[in-house]
């Protein structure tokens, strides 16, 4: 009885053992089909719409925040849309050793990491952070008056308008508009320098960017005239060019004749007790 007890046991083993085999195989099989055809989709997607991995963020980051490693990862994005200055293997957003950079505008989870959304390696989300090499930043006093001081936010292209008064071929003295600098960068708005805020602020300086001889330039008309700004359009690429803007009273009224003031009287100079007098007499035909 034993003996038959002891086969049957070791039946039952074998057939459980054997049971346990043939599900691993079928798993693993099922597992590997899985991967297969999860290779072949994402290849036929690839073949359909071209991509290349970039850095996105993982999750949402705040404007100042120090971003890690585990803050980015590399994803697949079409490549017909890329953003600009966008981070990639061959451009890393930190390369081995590098101090790590910090968020100069606030970032949603799954978005696209651009350079000028970050500071350079070791950099704090200050002004220095938002210019480029051999620019400065220069503030301009403003109102409502002067502008558009309401409506402006930092990331904003914005042209300068000089009024002030000038001197004409004659030598005349006349008031002038004129527009000094096109397309101007604004970094700041007051103390502000986040580009997703989207409260309303009227300003009583702006800060841009600008070259050393912007800074001159924009200085000088400062310290001479009234600066007003004109905010542009995200797609207006005008340039300023040697055709210099400007408007003066005659531009806007239109040339003035004044008709000639013909004297029908006739005078003599006469020496009369050493004063020289000028005396009017009859006019001749």
């Amino acid at each position: 009885m034993r003996l038959v007890f002891g086969l049957v046991l070791l039946a039952g083993i074998a057939l459980a053992g054997f049971a346990v085999m043939m599900a691993q195989n079928y798993i693993g099989a099922y597992e590997n089909a899985l991967v297969n055809e999860r290779k072949r989709a994402k290849s036929a997607l690839s073949n359909v719409i071209p991509t290349q991995e970039i850095y996105i963020a993982k999750r949402a980051i705040s404007y100042g925040e120090t971003i890690t490693a585990d803050d980015v990862m590399l994803a697949a994005w079409p490549s017909d849309t890329l953003p600009e200055d966008f981070f990639d293997a061959e451009n890393p957003l930190q390369s081995e050793g590098q101090e790590p950079r910090v968020a100069l505008r606030a970032l949603e989870k799954n978005e696209a990491i651009q350079a000028m959304e970050v500071s350079k390696p070791g950099q704090e989300a200050g002004l220095t952070a938002l210019l480029n090499p051999g620019e400065s930043a220069f503030a301009i006093r403003t109102d409502v008056a002067s502008g558009v001081s309401g409506f402006l936010r930092p990331g904003d292209r914005v042209d300068v308008y000089w009024t002030g008064q000038a001197r004409d071929e004659d030598g005349r003295r006349e008031s002038l508009t004129k527009l000094i600098q096109s397309r101007m960068r604004l970094i700041a708005i007051d103390q502000k320098s986040q580009t997703d805020s989207t409260d309303t602020i009227k300003a009583e300086t702006v800060t841009v960017a600008a070259t050393r001889e912007q800074v001159a330039i924009l200085a000088q008309a400062q310290k001479t005239g009234l600066l007003s700004l004109s905010l542009l359009g995200s797609a207006d690429d005008f340039a300023l060019t040697d055709d210099a803007i400007e408007v003066n009273q005659e531009t806007i009224l239109g040339a003035v004749e004044q008709e000639a003031v013909v004297d029908p009287n006739c005078y003599i100079w006469k020496t009369v007790g050493g004063e020289r007098l000028k005396l009017q007499i009859p006019c001749r035909d």
